[in-house]
């Protein structure tokens, strides 16, 4: 069957407008940028870090981690230690701390770096923390395989098998265990004890040794008195003799 010529006109008409409506709508909106990052909000949904928050907003950190993740291009990795893992500890562990020292332990469970759990197995041991920087090392250590992740502070060794949160720029592992910096919590090196005092005896027996040495000795001196007074026998003698003559 022909076409006919109108059937043609009409069909390239439809055609030019359908071209010219899909030339004229608008683009589709380009995907709003993430906002920042609520690592509160991180924790509060897993459910379990009850004391951890509680400690965080006591030493006035939650901001200062907040404002790194969302400023810093390196992005962040923390190890959230359970209510167990705080329960777990000998009683007054924390309370025994000063403020600044619980911010020195609160530190040393954050690396100012993101790693994924995979990533932490290349990484080349101490690694350092926030807390790192102040007196001593205040390091991590990480072994294991595959995605079970082992982490070491020197007394404490805890497991990492799950996160939290992995996407940059936050990672956040949640650990069965607190982990407790040799720095605070390790055997205090004994301070040297001051040199013992000299004894009486042992000083009277230097004296004693020395005045000994000094005095001259009675041989020589006895010796000598004699040969005077045999002197004195003789002189006395001449001037006898001399007189009687």
């Amino acid at each position: 069957m022909a076409t006919s010529p109108l059937s043609l006109v009409l069909l390239s008409l439809f055609l030019s407008l359908s071209l010219h409506a899909q030339a004229q709508a608008p683009a589709a909106p380009a995907p709003a940028p993430s906002g920042p990052v609520n690592f509160t909000a991180v924790l509060v949904k897993g459910g379990q870090f009850v004391t951890f928050i509680s400690l965080l907003n006591k030493t006035q950190t939650f901001n200062q981690i907040e404002n790194q993740i969302n400023s810093s291009s390196e992005g962040m990795t923390i190890f959230a230690p359970t209510d167990n893992a705080f329960s777990n500890l000998k009683s007054g562990a924390l309370n025994g701390l000063s403020q600044q020292q619980q911010v020195q332990l609160l530190q040393y469970h954050m690396l100012p770096k993101f790693y994924s759990l995979s990533n932490l197995l290349l990484v080349s041991n101490p690694v350092p923390t926030q807390a790192s920087g102040q007196e001593g090392v205040w390091g991590l250590n990480f072994t294991g395989q595959s995605n079970q992740v082992n982490v070491s502070t020197g007394l404490v060794e805890v497991q990492v098998n799950n996160a939290l949160r992995q996407d940059f720029p936050l990672a956040v592992y949640p650990v069965d265990k607190v982990l407790l910096p040799e720095e605070l919590f390790g055997v205090k090196p004994p301070s040297a004890s001051p040199p013992a005092p000299a004894t009486k005896g042992s000083s009277s027996g230097k004296s004693n040794s020395s005045d000994t040495a000094a005095e001259p000795s009675p041989g020589k001196n006895s010796a000598g008195g004699r040969n005077v007074a045999l002197g004195l026998i003789f002189g006395l003698g001449f001037v006898s003799v001399g007189i009687l003559s």
